[in-house]
């Protein structure tokens, strides 16, 4: 591809005041509007506590706007920030690309090992070194295919002075058993405060695997901690138990895409897809099991209950938030910036089939209140970051990235 500086198409999605006179930017944000979700659920099945789901809606009180920064990039899957103030975008099929806050996309980087892009494959999460300025280091996840199937991968590379290839590319992690599919990889990738990579995988789908999200033996639908070598970090809740690998962070998840640390407690946050019905958010507890496929809020694709048709049991935990009828929870980030006082430590989320991005307002750990933005775009959003400048920046499988902030 070209470089070039692609026109920017604004197009202004400018909040409203919302019913009730509370100043928001001096008070957490609490929904005092019907739900946002109208549609009929999948289900009967009922919520474990008051809030779980179908949360009372919010609206924006200040004004912002979206523009289209390009709309060229080819299924762009995982995106992440440079220190410089571009972003790193992965695209499903292979390459990385660099652009600019203006538009500028750079040509594809090479180097990168070869992926599988069959099916939910490809190349996925991508995050840079916390010491990037200095050592360069880029750390990606991505399907490989590998002798009985495929699996999920991580690799690192350096970026090239000139930022045109990766130099010194190793697979340092792969997520066994393969497995001959090419669904539910689960993909993303981010630095936990110590420094550790935290990497969330899929149980690949299939009746046959499923189980394996609650198998300690398997590293199929679990969060993963491991160094920057790829070996398990120490401290990781579950080292030392008989039969556990010692990388396991968490279990019993579906296909995780989404992970963000909260910006003032630093627990970890997790999205993940659920299957008709179900989709969860999760604040994550090290080495708790959080449940799939023995309780779920979601049925089959057939209308079929899941295992025993259960919501709850003991020693598993239930989800923070979840949705019946599904939005697709892809990436997902907390709102830092300063711009706009009443997103401060949201959950902004990404969304596939429902097309538009979630905002969460949650106080002590319970969601409070729930908006859509962009969903007149009619985008499947992938993957959402902050800037260093302070907006939200946001990717779709059609190949727009937009950048949201206040107008």
């Amino acid at each position: 591809m070209k470089p070039s500086i692609h026109f920017v198409l604004a197009l202004s999605v400018v909040a409203f005041s919302a019913c009730k006179t509370t100043d928001h930017e001096e008070s957490d944000p609490v929904g005092d509007l019907a739900p946002v979700e109208t549609l009929p659920a999948n289900t009967s099945y009922r919520p474990a506590f008051e809030g779980q789901t179908r949360i009372a809606g919010l609206q924006t009180s200040v004004g912002y706007e979206s523009r289209i920064l390009t709309q060229s990039l080819r299924a762009p899957w995982g995106i992440t920030s440079l220190p410089d103030g571009r972003l790193l975008i992965t695209e499903k099929a292979g390459s990385m690309r660099i652009v600019t806050t203006a538009g500028q996309v750079s040509q594809a980087i090479t180097g990168i090992p070869q992926v599988n892009p069959a099916g939910q494959g490809g190349l996925l999460g991508v995050r840079v070194d916390p010491d990037f300025a200095t050592n360069r280091l880029i750390y990606w996840v991505f399907s490989e295919a590998v002798s009985g199937g495929n699996v999920t991968s991580v690799a690192k590379g350096e970026l090239s002075a000139d930022d045109t290839r990766i130099l010194n590319a190793q697979v340092i992690y792969r997520a066994t058993p393969a497995y001959n599919g090419n669904l539910h990889y689960g993909g993303r990738i981010l630095f936990d405060r110590t420094g550790h990579l935290i990497i969330s995988t899929g149980e690949r789908s299939d009746l046959a695997t499923r189980p394996q999200a609650q198998q300690l033996n398997s590293s199929l639908g679990k969060l993963i901690r491991i160094t920057k070598e790829g070996q398990a970090a120490t401290g990781n809740p579950l080292t030392g138990q008989s039969g556990a690998r010692p990388e396991l962070y968490s279990y019993g998840h579906r296909n995780p895409q989404g992970l963000a640390l909260h910006p003032v407690t630093n627990d970890l946050w997790q999205g993940e897809h659920g299957p008709r019905g179900g989709d969860e958010i999760n604040r994550i507890q090290p080495g708790a099991n959080y449940g799939w496929p023995t309780i779920t809020y979601g049925i089959e694709y057939s209308g079929q209950t899941i295992g025993s048709g259960i919501q709850q049991q003991q020693g598993m935990e239930q989800p923070v938030y979840y949705w019946d009828p599904v939005v697709s929870p892809s990436g997902m980030t907390f709102y830092t910036g300063n711009r706009i006082a009443e997103w401060q430590n949201n959950l902004f989320i990404t969304s596939l089939s429902s097309k538009h991005i979630v905002r969460l307002a949650i106080t002590d750990n319970r969601v409070v209140g729930e908006e859509r933005l962009l969903a007149g775009e009619g985008q499947r959003f992938r993957d959402i970051t902050q800037g260093t400048d302070g907006a939200l920046y946001a990717i779709t499988d059609e190949g727009r990235l937009y950048r949201i902030d206040r107008k």
